[in-house]
């Protein structure tokens, strides 16, 4: 019984976890996001200034051209993280379902599904916090 217990805790522990790691990915993306219309809106203000908006034109502006080629970076990296979210998302579905599987488990030999509160070890890293 107590093993199963633990199980039941592992398997909760396991999906917050996996849910917090999806939760801070939806923001990275959005925080990306936000940067890359900043960038955006910055290259436009610049190619209105020079009045040239053809990078491969000698007189573009050198500034602008940086700033593309951040803006460009920083729409590899959204898409990269957004392959990532996705896997993120199924392996968190997979995680909820054996957790469904042990709660259903641990119901059927008359054990308690009250939550119970998941503590982590000491020293171990929580968002961007260390338990104490």
């Amino acid at each position: 019984m107590r093993s199963r217990d633990s199980l039941l805790r592992l398997h909760r522990f396991r999906t917050e976890d996996i849910r917090r790691q999806v939760a801070d990915m939806d923001l990275m993306i959005l925080d990306l996001m936000r940067k890359h219309d900043d960038l955006d809106a910055h290259v436009k203000a610049e190619e209105a200034r020079t009045s040239i908006s053809d990078p491969n034109n000698v007189n573009y502006s050198m500034a602008a051209k940086s700033v593309r080629g951040r803006r460009d970076n920083i729409l590899r990296t959204v898409a990269e993280l957004r392959d990532q979210h996705e896997a993120m998302k199924d392996k968190l579905k997979d995680e909820e379902s054996e957790l469904r599987k042990v709660e259903l488990l641990v119901e059927k030999e008359g054990g308690s599904l009250n939550p119970v509160p998941v503590v982590p070890p000491p020293g171990a890293m929580i968002g961007h916090a260390i338990a104490r």
